[in-house]
């Protein structure tokens, strides 16, 4: 992919780039919807993800293209004059890293030229923007040496997110592809932002991630809305408890203090929101056991919650993880971002990966009239420049 990028960029502009950068996208193998309460998440960086070549210019003009948008030709923007709009289409991402930065009071006093292709499959939830802003991050923390720190960049790839697109999501995507390392996950206190790299030692299993092909057309708007519901349980609980999110409880305080929330949808959102958080550090501590067959139960655990709970699974994903569930050699199945479509990550027994492809694709297209993706991925290192 380095050498298609850098192909890419002196046909579009004629000329060799200065750098290649990568930013990969992520999976999260348990802790969903948890990032913005102050939960525990435990996500791992991927091979798939954001290439860009690019090379600094003398004047304040960035032009923008991307393979993935080809019919949208070449974005031109002025780097002093950086607003969100509509018809920048993907651009919004990078200019919305650039504006953060300039509001921060970082100088940026030079345009660039840079050419995207990522091999993350749009709105498969797979965190295709975060990657898409932590490698702008990197790119211009190269370029201007600005001496951030990868979770600086993490941090500001959120607040483009809040911000800039007007999406209220957690640190954990940007996170994980700022501070991803090979052949671990990462388990991360999205509170306090402390984390530790946990070796991902499945042995004789692999990581199979299901591309249902069902679009996340209200993932945006749903996500704002669940975030508001928690918060709003959040608010009935602290009229008497000194928490400061919902994970602070553990599960036997909540079911103590849960008559505190009057709203039966908050409560609901509540109740998945502390569970998922003890799922999480339970999970981990299983796995770094060696006792996979454990944590898979507990990836099942956490969809039905999604489900059930904080309702953002679909047709399409529930009979993905149903199906995976019937599989001899799947260790544990659940969906894995935001929800309302895109992937379910799955643990599968080396030996029946193959079966397991081919039954879970066929029969998932038989039940939904869609064509499934599967991908057994890799484990990739964080963001950076490319040598």
């Amino acid at each position: 992919m380095k050498d298609t990028v850098t192909k890419e960029f002196e046909k579009v502009f004629n000329y060799k780039p200065q750098s290649v950068f990568f930013a990969p996208g992520r999976v999260n193998l348990i802790g969903e919807h948890i990032d913005y309460n102050g939960g525990y998440v435990f996500p791992c960086a991927l091979s798939l993800g954001t290439y860009a070549a690019a090379a600094k210019r003398n004047d304040s003009k960035i032009r923008f293209f991307s393979k993935n948008f080809e019919d949208l030709g070449v974005i031109e923007v002025d780097i002093n004059n950086i607003a969100y709009k509509k018809e920048d289409n993907w651009t919004n991402y990078p200019k919305g890293v650039i504006d953060v930065m300039k509001r921060k009071g970082i100088k940026l006093d030079t345009g660039f030229d840079v050419a995207i292709i990522g091999n993350i499959p749009n709105g498969a939830g797979l965190s295709s923007s975060a990657s898409l802003e932590v490698c702008t991050g990197v790119l211009l923390n190269d370029f201007f040496d600005l001496k951030l720190s990868s979770t600086d960049i993490a941090l500001i790839g959120q607040k483009t997110e809040n911000e800039f697109i007007g999406l209220n999501s957690g640190i954990m995507d940007q996170f994980a592809s700022a501070n991803g390392k090979r052949d671990h996950a990462i388990l991360l206190n999205t509170n306090t932002l402390q984390y530790k790299h946990v070796p991902l030692e499945l042995e004789d299993a692999s990581i199979v991630i299901c591309n249902t092909n069902k679009r996340r057309e209200l993932a945006g708007s749903k996500y704002n809305e669940r975030r508001a519901e928690c918060e709003a349980a959040l608010a009935m609980l602290t009229k008497k408890l000194k928490i400061e999110t919902l994970c602070d409880l553990t599960p036997d305080q909540f079911d103590r203090y849960k008559d505190l929330i009057t709203d039966p949808i908050a409560l609901k959102r509540a109740k998945h929101a502390v569970r998922e958080n003890y799922r999480t550090l339970a999970a981990v501590g299983l796995l770094e056991l060696g006792d996979i067959n454990s944590f898979g139960k507990l990836m099942f655990d956490s969809h039905y919650s999604l489900r059930d709970d904080y309702e953002v699974t679909v047709f399409e994903l529930d009979t993905m993880v149903d199906l995976a569930a019937q599989q001899p050699g799947a260790i544990g199945a659940r969906m894995t971002g935001a929800g309302f479509g895109g992937c379910c990550v799955c643990i599968v027994k080396n030996d029946g990966v193959d079966s397991f492809i081919k039954n879970v694709g066929t029969g998932y297209e038989k039940a939904t009239k869609l064509k499934p993706e599967f991908y057994v991925a890799k484990i990739a290192r964080g963001a950076g420049k490319l040598d």
